[in-house]
């Protein structure tokens, strides 16, 4: 099934255009919506989960019409918000009962077998009997994509789901929503470029509610092949470098010199050596591209 978006404005109250007149067409696998915090990245997303309307566009999930029919979308998608709530005291597997309850699930047989099929595929359940509140962050992250695996969704929507996961916490989600990501619709929503790299098959850049670019990770790094080089400075020549060059990054060295990336079509100078592009600098460029020019 494919997500067709249409011209999908959103404006809210203070005057903020957070998505402006967005188009894109996603399949089934896992994409990467990439962008800096307040690019309209949470605000797309809560518009295709139904949790709020547009001004104008359209939305199709297959052949259900999104915005005229929330509650075909509802029974096919499965939602992890950026942040997703207090937890009662409550076992985990009591509380995903709970939630297939909800969820429509009626006969107990099929509730219990659905529960632990969703704790074994989240790799929780051998910690199914212990509170929810008491989970590490990680944890509670995968009980989140525990719950919305409940109703076997064809859609899966999850927001900035990595941030603030420590390396192996977050290997481990990622690891998760893999599995998941086979045979359906994921969208991944991140401002962290390492996640975009090791999960998705596809991606789009977002910033200012609009679609930088739209394509794939291996794509992306092709187009830039040849054209990304590298030096080393010391910190003080820095912002003669940024007069001078394209700079997408610096980072620092252990002797506390720079390592410069830069961008540029030829070598920029003798002491440049070419380097391969890495998704970090499809990224940067895409993003300095949409700078506004100064007069």
């Amino acid at each position: 099934m494919k997500l067709v978006i249409k011209n999908l404005t959103k404006t809210y109250k203070n005057g903020v255009k957070a998505i402006d007149n967005l188009s894109i067409e996603i399949g089934t696998g896992m994409f990467g919506l990439l962008g800096p915090n307040g690019a309209g990245k949470s605000s797309l997303m809560r518009t295709i989960a139904t949790l709020q309307s547009p001004d104008s566009g359209s939305i199709t999930f297959g052949d259900i019409n999104v915005l005229e029919d929330n509650m075909s979308l509802r029974k096919v998608l499965g939602y992890l918000p950026q942040s997703f709530g207090v937890y009662p005291k409550m076992s985990a597997e009591d509380l995903l009962d709970y939630f297939a309850t909800l969820k429509g699930v009626s006969n107990n047989d099929e509730r219990k077998a659905i529960v632990k099929e969703v704790l074994e595929i989240t790799n929780l359940y051998d910690v199914r009997r212990k509170h929810v509140a008491g989970y590490s962050g990680g944890m509670k992250q995968r009980f989140g994509i525990a719950q919305l695996l409940l109703n076997n969704p064809k859609l899966i929507i999850v927001d900035e789901p990595t941030a603030g996961l420590d390396p192996a916490e977050r290997h481990r989600f990622l690891n998760v929503l893999r599995e998941v990501g086979t045979n359906c619709t994921v969208i991944f929503s991140t401002h962290i470029v390492e996640d975009v790299k090791e999960l998705c098959n596809e991606m789009a850049i977002l910033n200012g509610g609009k679609i930088l670019k739209h394509t794939t990770p291996l794509e992306a790094t092709q187009e830039l092949e040849g054209s990304i080089w590298t030096k080393i400075i010391q910190r003080e020549d820095l912002d003669a470098a940024e007069a001078s060059f394209n700079i997408l990054s610096s980072n620092y060295n252990q002797d506390n010199t720079l390592n410069i990336r830069v961008h540029a079509l030829e070598k920029p100078s003798e002491e440049f050596v070419a380097t391969k592009p890495q998704l970090d600098d499809v990224y940067f460029i895409a993003l300095k591209q949409d700078e506004p020019v100064l007069a």
